[in-house]
């Protein structure tokens, strides 16, 4: 079967998708396309957005769609039970993370921006909805203390470096792919067991951080 997972690198929810090829071994072939490709998401889902399945021919987004679709392959991985409170802890955290790791992607090397035009096309996007990327990038003091405020309340809730609920569940999928987004955000003090977590949950889905973009 021909497999491909089209994918920003950047992408929260793309990394939600490709989480569940790493954590079951499934062989996926990775596409990233360009921010501004619309042309492609559209005719392959109806509208431009990632991340997108293609399995012979035949198209999937939704992230958690995906993630459902491939772990029902064979034995399932995400058979844990999920926790409320690290529902709860992810949504303490996205307003200050968002406003933060969106304007430090923008300026990323990454595939989804190798033309000017994609880069250009995200910032014009995402400062509509967020304001203008340059004070958090001068000076987003507030929002990272905020962060790093919110992060030892996470330790408690980590029972095992390789499933935050000591099972994976889908709160791994949904936890990991904030601390990837957070890992481009240079600051961010980590302590021991959510450092433990992130680096162990990178390995074991195969889904590099972005540290060494952090800015």
């Amino acid at each position: 079967m021909t497999r491909r997972l089209y994918i920003y690198e950047h992408c929260p929810f793309c990394v939600k998708a490709r989480m569940i090829f790493g954590l079951k071994d499934v062989p996926v072939e990775l596409v990233w396309l360009l921010n501004d490709n619309e042309a492609d998401p559209i005719r392959m889902i109806g509208r431009k957005l990632l991340p997108i399945l293609e399995e012979d021919g035949r198209f999937m987004g939704e992230s958690m769609d995906i993630v459902a679709h491939v772990d029902a392959m064979g034995e399932p991985a995400l058979v844990g039970e999920t926790n409320p409170a690290i529902a709860a802890w992810i949504s303490s955290v996205s307003g200050p993370l968002y406003r933060l790791m969106l304007p430090r992607v923008a300026c990323a090397p990454f595939p989804e921006f190798e033309t000017t035009g994609a880069r250009a096309y995200f910032v014009r996007k995402k400062e509509a909805s967020t304001g203008m990327f340059a004070p958090y990038l001068e000076s987003g003091t507030e929002q990272l203390a905020e962060l790093n405020n919110q992060l030892p309340s996470l330790v408690s809730l980590i029972r095992s470096p390789d499933a935050v609920n000591g099972t994976l569940s889908t709160d791994d999928i949904h936890l990991f792919a904030v601390l990837h987004s957070l890992s481009v955000v240079e600051g961010v003090v980590y302590p021991p067991e959510v450092e433990a977590y992130r680096q162990m949950m990178s390995r074991l889905s195969n889904v590099p951080l972005m540290d060494a973009q952090a800015a």
